[in-house]
């Protein structure tokens, strides 16, 4: 099973949040998840926008999970490094 990190859409309409989520890379985006290891809310003050588990996200990169391109931006944004 090929794991990713990616965001799950919630909110209304032109009110987006995501959930940074830990899920199969087959499933589609609103699909079962393994975990949930933050939050993402671009429409928030800077410093609110995302929050992320430390800890959880460095330990589903050390087994192997791959970030989505969107999902890597934030994580370099709290200074997470992949690897």
């Amino acid at each position: 099973m090929s794991v990713k990190i990616r965001l799950k859409k919630f909110g209304a309409k032109k009110r987006p949040y995501y959930r940074i989520v830990i899920m199969d890379s087959r499933l589609a985006r609103e699909g079962a998840t393994l975990e949930e290891i933050g939050v993402y809310h671009p429409i928030e003050s800077e410093d609110k926008q995302v929050v992320i588990d430390e800890a959880k996200a460095r330990a589903w990169l050390a087994k192997g999970a791959l970030p989505s391109d969107t999902v890597r931006g934030l994580l370099n944004k709290k200074n997470i490094r992949l690897g």
